[in-house]
């Protein structure tokens, strides 16, 4: 295993800790904290991430560019990434629809830049066997590679773009999907005035379920204004293989309508999501 200077944009929650196991592992791992916020740089000093000031320097110095960004913005930071003349492999580990990630990857291609999908399953990756990054591509196993070390686990499925991120979609449409599924049914049971019947009707059901429903509602508040674009994403992968994308649209807007909670340091009363659901 050759060593490689690694530049993660951007190191947010989920990104340094793909940093981390990159250290780990031995590998140099850079940054640019040229527009970043002041939290970004403190957690990139703390996790002993070389900081190379700028998006041009980080596409000259390093080997590998990995993309850990909401995926709004995944094309964009690509489109930087190939306006900079970056010449390695790319890394795209957002969760974003197989069809976006195809279309990164003939943009890359073009330009002479060799790219692997990638999908993140899981939290942030500070603990062995939570969090699972699967990767798709003909380089896979140098991405892989980074990694050795884990924390960050890393499954290879494949050479085909589109794979990795087609896994992440389908697995999010069920645990993120249900989640806002759940909010929008207590805050319909909520404005037609039957939540306290509805709860004790899941209880007679599952002893625990209307606690874990009511919980998962809370939780889910400080990620809303990036679950929603995730949403948008699964809508898409839904539509381009032939099934309705109309359920994940509606929990993107779902999330939406929670955006404001990010943030927050503590989870919020459940009233206040359902005031923010219920809210147009």
């Amino acid at each position: 295993m050759s060593l490689e200077t690694i530049g993660i944009i951007h190191p947010g929650a989920m990104g340094i800790s793909v940093a981390a196991t990159a250290l780990r592992s031995g590998h140099q791992v850079c940054y640019a904290s040229e527009g970043r916020s002041d939290t970004t740089r403190a957690r990139a000093a703390e996790q002993n991430l070389h900081d190379l000031g700028s998006m041009p320097a980080l596409c000259v110095e390093c080997s590998i560019i990995m993309s850990v960004c909401p995926p709004y913005a995944a094309e964009d930071v690509a489109g930087q990434v190939i306006s900079q003349g970056f010449k390695g492999l790319y890394l795209d580990a957002n969760a974003i629809s197989p069809q976006k990630a195809e279309r990164i990857g003939k943009l890359l291609s073009e330009a002479g830049i060799s790219f692997v999908d990638g999908g993140i399953i899981g939290g942030p990756a500070w603990t062995p066997g939570e969090t699972w990054l699967y990767l798709s591509g003909k380089e896979a196993i140098r991405i892989a590679d980074c990694f050795s070390a884990g924390p960050l686990e890393v499954s290879l499925i494949g050479d085909e773009i589109g794979k990795a991120s087609a896994l992440k979609m389908c697995y999010a449409a069920y645990s993120k999907g249900t989640t806002a599924l759940l909010t929008t049914i207590l805050a319909a049971a909520e404005a037609s005035g039957v939540r306290a019947e509805l709860s004790a009707q899941w209880e007679r059901d599952g002893p625990g379920f209307s606690e874990q429903a009511e919980g998962r509602a809370r939780r889910v508040t400080a990620k809303a204004w990036r679950f929603a674009g995730e949403m948008d994403e699964i809508a898409s992968t839904f539509e381009s293989a032939g099934l309705p994308g109309g359920f994940h649209a509606a929990a993107g807007e779902v999330y939406r309508r929670l955006a404001d909670f990010k943030g927050m340091e503590e989870f919020p009363e459940l009233e206040a999501v359902l005031a923010a659901t219920l809210k147009p």
